[in-house]
């Protein structure tokens, strides 16, 4: 049985550096984007999400007013060995809630109970915890106790209740990392590579996809919750 271990101070480097390997191995997974590998754009969202996370593992240090906490599998067999893990954040002024960030297990491991565990485990210590998942996800989570609350973007909004709490989640401004030069650099290389023409296909191919996914997830929402229903709030965002 994986050992689960919680940190809210900074992990050890060897975490860190496998935590951020599964970021950039299942990005399709745990991305909101989901964009797949074929798509040319596919290492800028690789460098952005794991530079994300990487902020993220950072803050747990307390420096950038960010509550955040991490929850870590690691192999029975080899205690080194990461083999999930679920980072997410407390919300400010009410002490059972929180939000989960991002979560993965590594694909050796799965079906073994380990992202349950985890989210038990997170559950334990904040009774009112919300995520967010792609459609085809959700049963997954209801038999864990979550229920459909409302939509984030291209996700279901789900809760262990049945609304958002009210408090504040302070949540990193991804929006600096896209516009960072190392970004840039790296979409500079896909154009000079591929040509101006294929990224413009591979910007198109990802706009189709983020509508499509958007559609099928309010379709989904609205029939779950009926046509009237007003969806629940989530806890108000403070970007840091």
């Amino acid at each position: 049985m994986p050992q689960i271990t919680h940190f809210k101070t900074p992990c050890p480097e060897h975490i860190n550096s496998q935590i951020l390997q599964m970021v950039v191995d299942y990005l399709t997974d745990i991305s909101m984007v989901a964009i797949a590998p074929s798509n040319l754009l596919y290492n800028v969202y690789q460098y952005a999400i794991g530079y994300e996370v990487h902020l993220y593992l950072e803050a747990l240090n307390g420096a950038k007013g960010i509550a955040v906490e991490l929850l870590v599998a690691t192999d029975e067999d080899d205690p080194e060995k990461v083999v999930g893990f679920l980072l997410y954040l407390p919300v400010k002024d009410d002490p059972d809630a929180c939000g989960v960030a991002y979560m993965a297990v590594s694909a050796s491991h799965r079906r073994q109970g380990i992202a349950r565990r985890m989210l038990q485990e997170m559950v334990g210590r904040y009774p009112h915890a919300e995520l967010t998942c792609a459609v085809a996800k959700v049963p997954y989570f209801e038999a864990m106790g979550f229920q459909v609350v409302g939509v984030r973007a291209t996700q279901v909004l789900m809760n262990t209740r049945d609304h958002g709490s009210d408090g504040l989640m302070a949540v990193l401004d991804v929006a600096s990392i896209y516009s960072s030069l190392e970004v840039r650099q790296i979409h500079t290389y896909l154009l000079q590579k591929h040509g101006k023409r294929a990224m413009h296909d591979a910007e198109k191919q990802r706009d189709r996809h983020l509508d499509q996914m958007t559609r099928k997830v309010n379709e989904f929402v609205r029939e779950r919750l009926g046509e009237g229903a007003v969806p629940a709030p989530s806890p108000r965002l403070r970007l840091v």
